[in-house]
């Protein structure tokens, strides 16, 4: 007399593809301020000093350490010859232009089944 076992299928879960972070608004307002500081040819201290901040509490900003306060970015971009507006128009384009480069895989609801090949 022989076991019969029947055929069953195996199932391995498969692990949802990673979705890329999105930036943080302050790392891309960072990396805005530290472009036009660099485009200018121009050293933290200076900015810094024009826009009456600390040295360190800039470079934190431009590094996306720290969120600075409206007052403190106003201060800084008119330091560099820009505008409150100016510089939060360069960040949303930079922001735009990053989240509309990457594609997100669609999300599984509840109960779907995904195949893959």
């Amino acid at each position: 007399m022989s076991s019969h076992m029947p055929n069953r299928a195996r199932v391995i879960p498969l692990r949802p593809a990673p979705v890329a972070k999105e930036p943080l608004w302050r790392d891309v307002v960072g990396d805005v301020l530290r472009r036009e500081r660099l485009a200018q040819e121009r050293t933290l201290k200076d900015v810094a000093e024009a826009a009456r901040i600390s040295v360190p509490y800039l470079s934190e900003v431009e590094r996306g350490r720290k969120e600075a306060s409206s007052e403190v970015l106003a201060a800084a971009a008119r330091s560099l010859g820009l505008g409150l507006a100016d510089v939060l128009f360069l960040a949303q384009r930079e922001l735009a232009r990053s989240t509309s480069s990457r594609t997100r895989p669609a999300r599984a609801s509840m109960g779907e089944v995904r195949l893959a090949a």
